[in-house]
C-alpha cells in the first residue's frame, strides 16, 4: 500500500489496550469509509504487519466478514475465544468488540462494509439485521467463498457497474453469513427477534420525525425499558444509541452524496436549530458536519 493511502488503512493495532480503554477504529478513517462500497483485503496483509496479532478493538460503523482459506488461530470475540479453522467465516457486527491471533502464513480474505452499505441492502422486515448483529465463527460455504473471491476480483476492477456489482454481491454475502447465522440458533427467543425487527421497520419509517425510545416502545405496545432489553439483546445496544446512529448515517449520506447545505440537512433531519445538529454530529463522530464534509471532498 502506498502514499497517502497507508495512511487511511493502517490503524496501529499492534499494542494490546487495558481492558477499560478498548480502541476504536474507523478503519478507512472518516474520509474514506463511505466513498467505495466496500473495502478487500487479505488477512496477512494487515496482521503481517503486527506479528501476526490485531490486539481487541472496535468499528464505530463497519460491518466485517472474514474468511480463513488456510491455517487458523484464534479470534476474540465479545470476550471470548474461537479457534479458527481452515474454510470458516467470522463474522463481526458493528461495534462489537474483536480481536485476533494467527498462525503465521494464515491465508483468507476479510470484507468490510461500512453501516450505510448495509442500510441500503437489508430491508428491515426480512429480518436479517438482527441475525447479522450477533458476532460469531461459522462454518463457511462453498457458495460463500466463491462470492467472496468475486467481490475481490470485482474490487481490485475499475470496469464498468463496478459500485453496482459490489453492492449486489456484498448484499449476497451477507445474506449467506445471516442463513448460516440462522441455522445455528435454536429458534429460542424468536417473539423477540420479531419485536426487534418491528422496531427496526419503524425507526426506518420515523427516524427522520426524531421518535423518543418512548415513541417506539408505545407504537410497539412495550415499555422504553422492554425495548431497550430487546436491543441489547439483538445487537448489544440501548434503543436511543440505535435511533441516534441511524439519523447519524442519514446525515453522513447527505453531506457526501449531496450538495446541501449543513443547514437544510438539519431541517431536512428534524433539528430546529442547526447549531445543535452539528453539536450533536460531532459528539457522534468526532467532526462537524462541515469538517467531515470538507474531508471527505479533499478540501475542494
Amino acid at each position: 500500500m502506498e502514499g497517502s493511502a497507508f495512511v487511511l488503512y493502517n490503524s496501529n493495532m499492534g499494542t494490546l489496550p487495558s481492558k477499560s480503554s478498548i480502541q476504536v477504529f474507523n478503519l478507512f478513517g472518516e474520509s474514506g469509509d463511505l466513498p467505495d462500497v466496500v473495502h478487500c483485503e487479505t488477512i496477512a496483509s494487515r496482521s503481517i504487519l503486527h506479528d501476526w496479532t490485531l490486539a481487541v478493538h472496535r468499528h464505530a460503523r463497519l460491518h466485517q466478514v472474514l474468511l480463513v482459506e488456510r491455517g487458523g488461530g484464534e479470534a476474540t470475540l465479545d470476550g471470548r475465544i474461537h479457534t479458527l479453522k481452515p474454510a470458516q467465516i467470522v463474522n463481526v457486527p458493528i461495534g462489537h468488540v474483536h480481536g485476533f491471533r494467527f498462525i503465521p502464513g494464515t491465508q483468507g480474505w476479510v470484507l468490510t462494509i461500512a453501516a450505510e452499505i448495509l442500510d441500503e441492502v437489508l430491508l428491515a422486515s426480512e429480518g436479517l439485521r438482527a441475525m447479522l448483529s450477533r458476532s460469531a465463527v461459522l462454518r463457511g460455504t462453498p457458495q460463500i467463498r466463491t462470492t467472496m473471491k468475486q467481490i475481490f476480483a470485482e474490487h481490485a476492477a475499475r470496469n464498468f457497474g463496478r459500485a453496482h456489482l459490489l453492492r449486489a454481491l456484498s448484499a449476497a454475502v451477507i445474506g449467506l453469513v445471516a442463513r448460516e447465522l440462522a441455522g445455528e440458533s435454536h429458534g429460542s427467543g424468536a417473539a423477540e427477534s420479531d419485536l426487534f425487527r418491528r422496531f427496526e421497520a419503524l425507526l426506518e419509517a420515523h427516524h427522520l420525525q426524531r421518535w423518543s425510545v418512548a415513541d417506539y416502545a408505545n407504537a410497539l405496545s412495550v415499555t422504553p425499558t422492554h425495548l431497550n432489553r430487546i436491543t441489547r439483546a439483538a445487537t448489544g445496544d440501548t434503543a436511543s444509541h440505535l435511533i441516534l446512529n441511524r439519523l447519524i448515517r442519514e446525515a453522513r449520506r447527505n453531506l457526501v452524496y449531496t450538495n446541501l447545505p449543513v443547514s437544510t440537512i438539519a431541517y431536512a433531519l428534524g433539528f430546529e436549530d442547526p447549531a445543535y445538529f452539528s453539536r450533536v454530529y460531532a459528539s457522534a463522530t468526532g467532526l462537524s458536519p462541515s469538517a467531515f464534509r470538507t474531508q471527505i471532498h479533499g478540501g475542494e
